[in-house]
């Protein structure tokens, strides 16, 4: 999941996405953290307009678990929104591979 575009980029951001997970408490940083934990849970989540979306529980470098939902556009991957995770989805989380 760590295949860069020509210019080098992973993460597409722009200001709606930006703005979007910041509203909801986290920055971009700690979204891309997050999608790429080695121990992340993802799983297939919903379509919009023929566009697929994944939804997936990773942790960032502190240890803070998040919720995430983002796209893949090309090479790039698009977070759509992104969240703590709650309480059970943090122990679902902790739980993965046992």
């Amino acid at each position: 999941m760590s295949t860069k575009d020509e210019d080098g980029t992973l993460f597409d951001w722009d200001e709606g996405n930006v703005s979007h997970v910041r509203d909801n408490g986290i920055e971009p940083h700690e979204a891309e953290e997050a999608v790429l934990d080695p121990g992340r849970v993802s799983e297939s989540a919903y379509n919009i307009s023929g566009e697929r979306r994944w939804a997936l529980l990773g942790a960032t470098e502190p240890g803070d678990v998040l919720f995430i939902v983002y796209t893949r556009r090309g090479s790039r991957i698009r977070v759509v929104t992104g969240r703590s995770a709650s309480d059970r989805e943090k122990r679902r989380y902790r739980k993965r591979g046992k």
